[in-house]
């Protein structure tokens, strides 16, 4: 056991111990958990008083001595020692920073030490999660009650416009959600074949229109797949001339084509369709975004959930999927963007007499109900036209909406040309 009287009489974890010592209600405004601590005593003291916090009783000395007695690691000098370290408990939030400040630096040394000796991608990407999660450690949000007041009352006398998240496009929808609002994660899910890739790309549409920036990570898709459909819309030349336009397409084809890769030039559309995309990758391109276009509206989709690779190794499916649905909806928060999730629905859907999905259809569906603000499920009833050159009546089941109204609305879907649309009844 080291000699007391030789140690740093000014360290901070001592001096915060000891202030719960002198004003035992602080241990109910700390954010600190024992790992927090260097020191096994001191996490193992601070873990005592967790304890008597959660048990409903005094942190007092004799308490304190009575549920740590036989532990070797803290002798009663120790604690008597840590007693009279604190000369006053009003700064031990200035001792709080100083301990999570050299938490976070651990951390790191122990993750670069790890990244150096394996020098593996999986290493990486777990060093670059780490920083993140360490960045908002001990971050605390400066917003006070008046400040989210005044925000409210501003809303009440100053014009926001129409919607206040990123505009759909459609008016219907944008009826619904009030635009897609920034820090939710929105599902979109339907069988293949219904549209709702296209559907994504025509969001994505709509928002660079608007001056808005986009990242579309296509897991699935080829990005200059994705540019040809985008410009089938924009042109509205047949998706399928787009397949060979040197030998399909007439003059006016090649007109309204050139006018098109124009348009899209101009917009803030990256579309990231790399192989064995991490979430890791996601989360490095949005801060990237967010750092070259900090007020521009941000708009992200991901085509498609159960696509993205997963750098660790989960016991089921479920459990995978619900670690990405929960990091994504941190990410929306973090950096204050929708995020829109495409994702299949289970094949039961299809052995049913009704074929309208809901939201227990969603493959490893536990997990995405809980994680997602919005929920559209899309379909096609069986009695609409499916001809490659007729328009579709979709419908766009809202099923789950966390702040607002859910139920049904339909748009007309172009598949040719890709284009979703307002329906007019």
């Amino acid at each position: 056991m080291p000699n007391i009287h030789q140690e740093n009489l000014f360290d901070p974890e001592g001096i915060l111990l000891g202030a719960v010592f002198q004003e035992p209600n602080l241990i109910h405004e700390i954010k600190l958990e024992p790992f927090h601590f260097s020191q096994k005593r001191n996490q193992l003291l601070f873990q005592t008083f967790r304890e008597l916090q959660r048990e409903d009783r005094p942190i007092d000395l004799v308490l304190v001595i009575e549920k740590l007695a036989g532990k070797e690691m803290l002798s009663t000098s120790y604690i008597l020692d840590i007693t009279t370290r604190c000369p006053s408990p009003d700064n031990f939030e200035h001792y709080q920073s100083i301990i999570l400040t050299r938490y976070k630096l651990r951390r790191f040394t122990q993750g670069a030490y790890r990244f150096l000796n394996e020098q593996t991608m999986e290493a990486a990407d777990d060093f670059y999660k780490l920083y993140t999660e360490m960045a908002d450690i001990g971050n605390v949000e400066g917003k006070t009650k008046r400040d989210l007041l005044a925000e409210v009352y501003d809303e009440m006398i100053e014009d926001q416009g129409d919607i206040s998240g990123i505009d759909t496009g459609f008016s219907l929808l944008n009826g619904m959600l009030n635009g897609l609002q920034h820090g939710d994660l929105i599902i979109i899910a339907a069988r293949p074949s219904v549209g709702k890739t296209a559907l994504s790309l025509n969001l994505a549409k709509n928002c660079c229109k608007t001056g808005g920036v986009v990242d579309f990570f296509s897991l699935e898709m080829p990005g200059k797949q994705l540019m040809k459909r985008m410009l089938s819309d924009i042109s509205y030349v047949d998706g399928a001339k787009w397949k060979n336009s040197y030998s399909y397409f007439s003059d006016n084809d090649y007109d309204r084509g050139v006018e098109a890769i124009g348009m899209l030039d101009q917009w803030n559309l990256q579309i990231h369709d790399e192989p064995r995309q991490t979430i890791a990758d996601i989360r490095s391109a949005i801060q990237k975004t967010k750092r070259e276009h900090p007020n521009e509206g941000h708009l992200v989709i991901i085509d498609y959930l159960q696509l993205i690779t997963q750098s660790k190794t989960f016991e089921r499916q479920d459990l995978a999927v619900g670690h990405m649905t929960r990091e994504l909806k941190q990410m929306a928060r973090q950096y204050e963007v929708p995020i829109v999730l495409l994702s299949q629905l289970s094949r039961g859907v299809e052995q049913r007499a009704d074929k309208r999905p809901v939201m227990s259809d969603l493959r490893d569906s536990g997990s995405i109900e809980q994680d997602a603000d919005v929920i559209i499920l899309l379909s096609r009833d069986d009695h609409e036209p499916v001809s490659p050159n007729q328009n579709e009546l979709i419908n766009v089941n809202i099923a789950k909406h966390r702040n607002g109204p859910v139920g049904v609305i339909k748009l007309a879907f172009e598949k040719n040309y890709s284009r979703f649309r307002d329906y007019q009844v």
